[in-house]
């Protein structure tokens, strides 16, 4: 890595934000909990009827700057349906497959069960009643959500104390806000938050990667721990990375005062300073160079990390000006 004193600026201006005439003063730092859970397979009982429900069209978006807006979880919404349904009956999990980047809230999921052929019914019901109840609680954020349930083939099944437990495990484990920031000057922002962020299913492990944010670096290990205990309970193999360092707000810094008094003389009006619950590169270069003083400001981007990702032209031009504007004064 690069040795203290490689650099030898003591301002950094970061270009990497999402809304124009914000500029940002701290960010979160990251871990990644990875999950595995090992089983045999074997075939389900005499008599048992395979089904796969999925979810498709949720709204997703970034586990960092959206996860204070109450989107749906596609792993947790799944999850819930065969947690209701084991405390009522014999449920054999056969596949569980949904999400992708651990940075994204999980927008689509499969899940392939088997139930007694007696209770088939009973699942379409409670699935019917399940999916209102669910379109209810998201009706502002997840407005296009889509549910299937259909008979489907036999296949081996994983064995019933392995599918019990994984079942349990993310049922339990705490996925959104976990607490909103302490200092007044960040008070709407979210602190410290988990992102269940994907599950895959092999013939002998389930795979489930998790992400934990927090920009106060004690909260982050805690955070990761609650996870990673949940999943230890339920007998997984957890591993954690070493993650990415937060930048704490630097209440003294010269560099936010620059930066807010340009932006008034150019555009003749307060821009908003705050945090932002997502990781910037700031964290990483404030661990190496804990003296630097930073801001992060970019133009307007919106539905970042999903495909309909875009940039709003006209704020290129101002976030240029600004920018310049600032090298001529610091």
């Amino acid at each position: 890595g690069m040795k203290p004193g490689f650099m030898k600026g003591d301002m950094l201006i970061n270009l990497d934000s999402e809304d124009e005439g914000q500029i940002f003063i701290s960010c979160a730092g990251g871990k990644t909990t990875s999950v595995k859970f090992t089983f045999d397979r074997e075939q389900a009982p005499e008599g048992y009827f395979f089904m796969k429900a999925s979810i498709k069209g949720l709204k997703g978006g970034h586990s960092g700057d959206d996860i204070n807006k109450k989107r749906a979880n596609a792993i947790k919404i799944l999850d819930r349906f065969l947690y209701l349904e084991q405390d009522k009956m014999d449920v054999r999990l056969a596949q569980f497959n949904s999400g992708k980047l651990h940075n994204a809230i999980p927008r689509d999921g499969v899940i392939v069960f088997a139930v007694p052929a007696a209770e088939k019914e009973t699942v379409r019901v409670d699935w019917n009643v399940f999916t209102a109840n669910v379109e209810d609680e998201y009706h502002v954020t997840d407005t296009a959500m889509e549910f299937h349930l259909e008979s489907t083939d036999a296949e081996p099944v994983i064995a019933k104390d392995a599918s019990r437990r994984v079942i349990l495990a993310l049922q339990a484990a705490d996925n959104g806000v976990f607490a909103m920031c302490q200092d007044e000057a960040l008070a709407d922002m979210v602190e410290t938050s988990n992102n269940i962020a994907s599950v895959a299913s092999s013939e002998n492990e389930i795979n489930i990667i998790t992400s934990q944010r927090s920009n106060v670096m004690s909260n982050l290990e805690n955070e990761s721990n609650t996870i990673k205990a949940v999943f230890e309970l339920a007998g997984a193999e957890v591993k954690q990375s070493d993650g990415y360092p937060a930048w704490k707000m630097n209440p003294n810094s010269k560099l936010t005062k620059v930066a807010v008094e340009s932006y008034k003389k150019l555009f003749g009006k307060e821009p908003i300073v705050r945090g932002i619950h997502a990781g910037l590169e700031c964290g990483l270069f404030s661990e190496r160079y804990p003296n630097l003083d930073m801001v992060s400001f970019g133009p307007t981007l919106r539905d970042v990390h999903t495909p309909e990702e875009r940039l709003y032209i006209p704020t290129v031009q101002m976030v240029w000006d600004h920018l310049l504007d600032i090298m001529k004064h610091v």
